[in-house]
């Protein structure tokens, strides 16, 4: 799956938030310097676009492209590694001036990833890092931090006791630090016991909501879930909803509408470590200008991420909060 899109307007999203986008665009990069960056040509080979995370992915490359010059063209692999690898293949050969990547299996498209560094294209990629391969630039989240932070809160809420399960996401290293993360977090609290977890695989044939069922059957006095992303912890919401367990305690790591309606709902989703995906693309636009000009591009990127709770959310559900400086403006705090 592919598109081209001449980026001469708008993204969508970069339409729908204002003047918010483009005054934070306008300030980064001048008029005089997006005019000579207008003929540079951009592929992006997308992991997936499904989700909060994938949208405000693709509408962050959309709108930079579109605000700092270039064309963009752009694949969805859909999480299947072999498909991305062929795609970054397909995209070498086109011979754009840098590839961008989000990278669903970061170990199984490293080799891909390599060709297009040896052909000379300068790589940038978003939310995670590809082992082995030396990316000019690598904007993503503090993944350890975040699944520290999320522990840390039902750590809290549960006054250093209880019992615990978790729904892990090993699926490649960066996502896999939240687990490493909650982990470290716990050694500070002994009488805090995991009593199940469960490990998501793409290729699998049980869903996250099959698996909290599971847990939640055979650990019927269990008082928190730990997960490492919202897509789980979603499905975990409804799975407490069916056993009445509103007294349980859940949260994710992502951030989105989905996540945050279920928050401000007062459902057993609490919290989302809210991740600002529309500025990892933004962020690597803007450094692959800035390489491509001859000028430093940093090797690493942490972007903000927002722990977000149901007080955060009591004006309404922002879409817009990992646009640059809106975080800012909604009162948010980074919390890693």
């Amino acid at each position: 799956m592919s598109e081209t899109i001449e980026m001469g307007g708008f993204g969508r999203r970069a339409f729908m938030t204002g003047t918010l986008a483009l005054a934070s665009a306008a300030a980064l990069w001048p008029k005089d310097m997006r005019a000579a960056t207008a003929n540079r040509t951009f592929a992006a080979a997308l992991g997936w676009t499904t989700y909060d995370s994938g949208r405000h992915l693709q509408d962050g490359f959309k709108a930079a492209v579109a605000e700092l010059g270039g064309t963009l063209s752009m694949t969805d692999a859909g999480f299947d590694a072999r498909v991305q690898s062929d795609q970054i293949d397909s995209l070498i050969a086109s011979k754009p001036d840098a590839l961008f990547i989000t990278p669903a299996d970061a170990v199984a498209i490293a080799p891909a990833v390599l060709r297009a560094i040896a052909a000379g294209i300068p790589v940038f990629c978003a939310d995670s890092a590809v082992p082995g391969a030396t990316a000019t630039t690598t904007s993503m989240s503090n993944n350890f931090g975040m699944g520290q932070y999320s522990c840390e809160y039902i750590c809290q809420q549960l006054k250093g006791k209880g019992k615990i399960a978790r729904v892990m996401l090993p699926q490649n290293e960066s996502w896999d630090q939240r687990t490493l993360g909650m982990e470290w977090t716990l050694r500070r609290y002994p009488d805090i016991k995991i009593v199940a977890e469960w490990a998501f695989a793409l290729a699998g044939n049980v869903t996250p909501r099959q698996a909290v069922d599971n847990i939640l059957t055979s650990n019927p006095d269990v008082d928190a879930i730990w997960c490492a992303w919202d897509g789980a912890a979603v499905e975990g919401t409804l799975a407490a909803r069916a056993a009445n367990r509103g007294d349980l305690i859940l949260t994710g790591i992502d951030g989105g509408s989905q996540a945050f309606n279920y928050i401000a709902g007062n459902t057993p989703l609490k919290l989302s470590m809210a991740q600002s995906f529309y500025e990892m693309a933004y962020s690597s636009v803007f450094y692959a200008h800035e390489h491509l000009a001859g000028r430093k591009a940093p090797r690493l990127v942490v972007t903000p991420t927002y722990a977000v709770t149901s007080d955060m959310l009591q004006k309404g559900i922002p879409d817009d909060y990992d646009v640059p400086g809106r975080g800012s403006e909604l009162g948010w705090m980074r919390a890693v």
